[in-house]
């Protein structure tokens, strides 16, 4: 797989690129403009271990198309990221492609630091129907960046997905390929009394099935074991708020682990297998 790391400027000029076969590294060394995008290019589908900058934790992801695109935040998106992410003169970014015996691990398949809203190509990717006063801190990309810290709200580490007190709040993951999952796993935010929580949740799968989970009011991990099954998203919704003055239920991290789907390699293989579990 040929794998290129670009720094792309607003007018659409790379201004430092390096490319190489399996893995290569980019060490940049200027300030970061508004309007730079940090590029990654790959030659096929495929998954990649990808470090795009030093405050922020690696993460093994899936590219889909042949380039994915992630504009440098500034101003309120930089709320979400550690403050000292893309800062400075010298950064360096690294990308390559990821083992089988990685693949063959079980692990959790929903952390990806480098997903955003324009994300369209790096897999696994979340979405939502509502996120807090549009803020980046309560994006639906803070459910699954890995930062798990919860007894505060509004600033790094604290993201969470913020549903606007919305009941109808739905939050929908991406895997971008066929995976098999075996367990879930919710941090309920956890700055209480600010915070509500949720005495219910419910996932649906890409096959189709539902199911529901109970929860309570703690900052530690809820985890639930599940029947493994193949799926190529899943939806989080149905969330009944607890009997509770707070009206500010929300989500530091949704965790959903499990393995490569067998065949994944092979999209209609992986597709076929993933309707016969249905």
């Amino acid at each position: 797989m040929e794998l290129t790391l670009k720094i792309v400027d607003a007018d659409g000029f790379a201004r430092a690129s390096a490319t190489g076969r399996d893995e290569t590294f980019l060490v940049y060394r200027q300030d970061y403009r508004e309007g730079d995008c940090v590029v990654v290019e790959a030659s096929e589908p495929g998954h990649l271990f990808l470090a795009l900058d030093s405050a922020i934790h690696p993460g093994f992801v899936y590219i889909r198309e042949s380039a994915y695109s992630l504009a440098v935040p500034f101003g309120d998106k930089r709320k979400s990221y550690s403050p000292n992410a893309f800062k400075g003169d010298i950064h360096r970014l690294s990308v390559r492609k990821t083992r089988p015996d990685e693949l063959a691990q079980r692990r959790n398949l929903a952390l990806n630091p480098w997903d955003d809203h324009a994300n369209q190509a790096l897999f696994p990717h979340a979405r939502a129907n509502v996120e807090t006063r549009g803020e980046a801190v309560f994006a639906a990309r803070n459910a699954i960046d890995g930062e798990k810290a919860n007894d505060n709200h509004g600033f790094w580490p604290y993201t969470s997905w913020g549903i606007n007190r919305d009941p109808e709040a739905a939050l929908t993951l991406e895997f971008g390929r066929p995976v098999r999952i075996d367990e879930i796993v919710f941090y309920i935010r956890a700055d209480f009394p600010h915070d509500s929580w949720w005495e219910e949740a419910s996932v649906t799968f890409s096959s189709g099935k539902t199911l529901s989970f109970p929860l309570v009011k703690s900052g530690a991990a809820q985890g639930f074991p599940i029947e493994p099954c193949i799926v190529e998203w899943v939806e989080l919704h149905g969330l009944i708020k607890a009997e509770d003055v707070s009206p500010f239920p929300a989500l530091t991290q949704i965790e959903i682990w499990g393995t490569e789907a067998p065949g994944a390699g092979d999209r209609n293989a992986a597709v076929t297998a993933a309707d016969e579990h249905a």
